[in-house]
């Protein structure tokens, strides 16, 4: 008797844990079933997949959908809504919201807001206070929590931890591994004079690769010290990742699409404070060496830090102009791109953005297209050629730093537990984002 399945997936590439082949891929009950050829089963529905490259789901382990509090610029369904669209299945949300995501009830708040509203699976990272610093280890352990993030240098809202003592503290009181927003903060405050009014090219000589690699080696101090374990955000610098590289048993990295990119001062002369992040886009010299970072497997995970901003927002002469810009939904093209230039193959493409985030943060039945795994795919179109545009943007934020820029590589369908909720650039399902899982809290 031939198996029969909810979904099949035919015919399409698969990139994997043990390379590319063409295979059908066996979807029930939500989970992967089955690998290979599957013309003889039966399924209630088979998508033709022929031509095509089938992902592990893209996880996005940081963006920032600003609910609740700011839902002007992005909320949950808007910014899940354009990572499926962008081919995302999962993503890790960050706590400086209004209120801050930095206690019990606000992080049960948000996961009751997510819960079939969001269009992908989700958690959410706790905010690092001086005030919660004793509450991290039970924080950290709730349902929907991805960790704990600390920002050692400020950036937009009013989370902020500078010093060894208050990082140490928060070290010694977790368990999981944490994620840091890492410029050194003394060193900012020093250097704010060296913002030029109405001139964004000052903002990557304000925050300098030095403020960036003397946090991150104040941070791998204080991690060595108490032997926990962290993972350093948008790494934006040839000199961290050079540094980073001699510290793999305790760090993890992330760079950005955006980091990789663009440059200064191009990015600052052609688009002004929307380049505006931080850390900042800083010149081709730091971003090739991010790139050789990433080659050599310095880089764990790509993360879009999507962190929209209303065009009015972004509109006010530097440096009163807030840093961050959308990206959650471009992440999948831009790097197919940069695959398809030769930057980096599929396979590491996979690996940045599924199996390592998987091994990163522990995620259950995530990241590997595998018998007994969640069934989250991300159906691409390596050959296809498309023109990023503002429209096609589903933030509130309506508009993008790559309006304009034509790109080989396209996501064509995203799966999410075995329900396909995009489709040829339409999302086709209900709502059903779901929390994920974590190895480390399995009894939540």
């Amino acid at each position: 008797m031939a198996d029969t399945y909810d979904l099949i997936l035919k015919g399409g590439t698969v990139v994997n844990q043990d390379g590319e082949g063409v295979r059908d891929v066996g979807i029930r009950g939500g989970k992967i079933a089955a690998l290979g050829d599957l013309s003889r089963a039966s399924a209630r529905e088979t998508v033709d997949c022929g031509g095509l490259h089938v992902l592990p789901g893209v996880m996005d382990t940081h963006v920032h959908f600003r609910e609740p509090g700011l839902t002007h610029k992005e909320d949950l369904e808007s910014g899940s809504r354009g990572a499926v669209l962008g081919g995302v299945t999962a993503v890790f949300e960050m706590p400086n919201t209004d209120p801050t995501t930095t206690d019990a009830a606000a992080v049960a708040d948000k996961v009751t807001r997510a819960h079939h509203r969001m269009h992908c699976d989700f958690a959410f990272y706790v905010g690092a206070t001086r005030e919660n610093t004793k509450d991290l280890a039970e924080l950290e352990r709730l349902p929907g929590v991805c960790g704990v993030k600390v920002f050692m240098g400020s950036s937009t809202g009013s989370l902020l931890i500078e010093d060894d003592d208050g990082v140490r503290a928060v070290l010694n009181a977790i368990h999981r591994r944490a994620a840091f927003h890492s410029e050194d903060e003394y060193r900012l405050r020093e250097r704010m004079d060296l913002r030029v009014e109405n001139d964004p090219r000052s903002h990557p000589i304000w925050r300098d690769a030095t403020a960036a690699l003397m946090c991150t080696q104040r941070l791998i101090t204080l991690a060595r010290e108490t032997g926990k374990r962290v993972h350093v955000l948008h790494v934006t610098s040839k000199d961290e990742a050079e540094f980073l590289a001699a510290h793999k048993d305790v760090a993890t990295a992330e760079a950005t699409p955006a980091h990789l990119s663009l440059f200064a001062p191009d990015c600052y002369e052609r688009l002004g404070t929307r380049a505006q992040l931080n850390p900042p886009i800083r010149d081709a010299v730091h971003q090739a060496g991010l790139w050789h970072g990433l080659q050599q497997g310095v880089i764990d995970s790509l993360g879009s830090d999507h962190s929209p901003h209303t065009v009015e927002e972004k509109s006010h002469p530097y440096p009163k102009t807030h840093s961050g810009m959308p990206g959650v939904q471009t992440l999948v093209p831009l790097m197919l791109d940069h695959v398809n230039a030769g930057r980096l193959t599929l396979q590491r493409f996979v690996d940045l953005t599924s199996a390592g985030p998987a091994r990163i943060f522990g995620i259950a039945n995530k990241g590997r297209i595998a018998a007994g795994y969640d069934a989250d795919v991300t159906v691409v179109d390596m050959k296809r050629r498309e023109t990023i545009t503002n429209k096609w943007i589903a933030s509130h934020a309506g508009w993008t730093p790559y309006d304009g820029v034509s790109v080989t590589g396209w996501p064509i369908g995203t799966f999410v537990r075995g329900h396909q909720v995009m489709w040829e650039g339409d999302v086709t399902a209900p709502s059903r984002g779901e929390r994920v899982r974590f190895l480390e809290t399995l009894a939540n």
